[in-house]
C-alpha cells in the first residue's frame, strides 16, 4: 500500500510539473494572458470531449436526472477519479441553474507562484474547458469560469458553472428524429 501511495504521489507531482511547463510555454508563445487563457480553455475543451468516454466507461454513473445530480457527479466522482480531490458544491442560484465548485486544494497549482506580469492569467483555466467539453458531449451547454483563485490571493479556488441549455442531437435529414433523439440533462 505504501508503494502505491508513493507512485501516486510521484505521478501527481509529474502531472503538476508537466502542466506548469505547458503553461510556461504558452506564456512564451502568446503575447498576452487573455490569449493564454483562451488556449488553455480550448485545450481543456478538447480533453473533455475525449475524457467523457473514459469517465462513462470507468465509472458506474448513469444518466443524471437534473443539474444538481450532475454537479454531485462532477464533484464526487469525476474530480476524485482524475485529480484525487472532492470539491464541495455550493452557492446554488435560486433558479438551480448555477453553482460553485469550491476546491480547497487545487493540485494544478502545487509549486506555482504567478509572476507580477501575469496578473490576468487564469492558470488552471484548462479545467473550465474540460468541464465544458465533457458536458457538451452529454448534451449540456454550460458556462464555466473561475470566480476565485488561490493563486490570486483568494482563500479558495472557486469554479462557477451555469447551465445554458440542453443540446439536442443533430441528425442527418431523413433520419427518424423522434425515434433516435437522445437528450441528457
Amino acid at each position: 500500500m505504501l508503494m502505491f501511495c508513493c507512485c501516486l504521489l510521484q505521478n501527481s507531482e509529474l502531472f503538476t510539473l508537466t502542466y506548469g511547463a505547458l503553461v510556461t510555454q504558452l506564456c512564451k508563445d502568446y503575447e498576452n494572458d487573455e490569449e493564454v487563457n483562451k488556449q488553455l480553455d480550448k485545450m481543456g475543451y478538447n480533453i473533455g470531449v475525449r475524457l467523457i468516454e473514459d469517465f462513462l466507461a470507468r465509472s458506474s454513473v448513469g444518466r443524471c436526472q437534473d443539474f444538481r445530480e450532475t454537479a454531485d457527479v462532477i464533484a464526487k466522482v469525476a474530480f476524485k477519479m482524475y485529480l484525487g480531490i472532492t470539491p464541495s458544491v455550493t452557492n446554488w442560484s435560486p433558479a438551480g441553474d448555477e453553482f460553485s465548485l469550491i476546491l480547497e486544494n487545487n493540485p494544478l497549482v502545487d509549486f506555482v507562484e504567478l509572476p507580477d506580469n501575469h496578473s490576468t492569467l487564469i492558470y488552471s483555466n484548462l479545467l473550465c474547458g474540460v468541464l465544458r467539453g465533457a458536458l457538451e458531449m452529454v448534451q449540456m451547454a454550460v458556462d464555466v469560469r473561475f470566480a476565485q483563485d488561490t493563486l490570486r490571493g483568494d482563500n479558495v479556488t472557486e469554479i462557477r458553472m451555469k447551465f445554458i441549455k440542453r443540446i439536442e442531437e443533430n441528425l442527418p435529414a431523413g433520419d427518424d428524429q423522434e425515434e433516435r433523439k437522445m437528450v441528457f440533462y
